[in-house]
């Protein structure tokens, strides 16, 4: 299995589609293979499912994520585990332990506009950057 993890810096970042880059994590048998980072090559709607599916992704672990972007990786048959907030390495042993589990998606409506725009702070709720 292959997961893909949103992140900024060492933590999960809040916003899946800007998050500066995924940390991707191959798992084969409860153990980590192999960890890889990959730069976000951008963010356009319907594009990330398509490229994420072809880096053989299977599950995408963010704070926050919109309910169009969940439903397109859906239909890639791509798991979405959304509300994380943590450091990626406590992320990725609760991920082995299946202790991970999804909650509200930190993003709020009206987030996700301006797509292809350069933004130098995020949307959401100041209580989750801190």
């Amino acid at each position: 299995m292959k997961i893909a993890i949103a992140t900024d810096g060492n933590l999960v970042s809040p916003h899946f589609g800007r998050c500066p880059q995924f940390i991707l994590v191959e798992i084969q048998n409860g153990e980590i293979v192999k960890k890889e980072i990959l730069k976000n090559p951008g963010h356009e709607p319907g594009f990330l499912p398509q490229f994420l599916h072809e880096h053989g992704v299977e599950c995408i672990i963010c704070g926050g994520m919109g309910h169009r972007a969940q439903g397109l990786f859906a239909e890639k048959g791509i798991q979405t585990l959304t509300g994380i907030i943590d450091e990626i390495d406590n992320v990725i042993e609760r991920f082995l332990k299946s202790e991970l589990k999804s909650g509200e998606s930190l993003c709020r409506p009206g987030a996700g506009r301006d797509y292809g725009k350069e933004k130098s702070e995020c949307d959401h709720h100041r209580k989750h950057h801190e």
